[in-house]
């Protein structure tokens, strides 16, 4: 076992997590080129490209179990666009429409005022923006 896979065997156990072959093996792709945005069906791709022999519904557990565990955070919109983000940390996005890919926005970058009260009992505990581009037409 080489260095980065020990690295994410490592990573996978802090979280909970068993480091079977398949999980390293799209733990390797998912966190090998730092943050980025995937849907089941890329990163399904993806390991087709790298010769990983492992099913659409596998990449789906796995994904849902690296987010279950804090590994990633789900980005769900339009009731059946979902994207996996491995930045977890408290950001925005921008959606291309022409490509169908995410970018991040900083938290800096946007401000949230005037949220309506929280019913009883309730904390926020995040808030969700997803801002829709499309070329322009000029």
């Amino acid at each position: 076992m080489n260095k980065q896979d020990k690295e994410l065997a490592e990573r996978l156990r802090l979280a909970g997590l068993r480091p079977t072959r398949q999980r390293l093996s799209l733990a390797a792709i998912l966190f090998g080129a730092g943050d980025r945005h995937v849907s089941a069906e890329s990163l399904h791709q993806e390991a087709l490209a790298a010769k990983i022999d492992v099913s659409l519904a596998t990449v789906y557990n796995t994904l849902n179990q690296f987010k279950a565990a804090g590994l990633l955070r789900e980005v769900a919109f339009e009731g059946d666009r979902t994207f996996f983000d491995t930045n977890t940390s408290n950001h925005f996005h921008y959606y291309l429409e022409d490509s169908e890919s995410l970018v991040d926005i900083g938290t800096s970058e946007i401000e949230v005022k005037g949220l309506p009260p929280l019913p009883p009992g309730t904390e926020i505990d995040r808030v969700d923006i997803i801002v829709r581009l499309r070329k322009s037409a000029s």
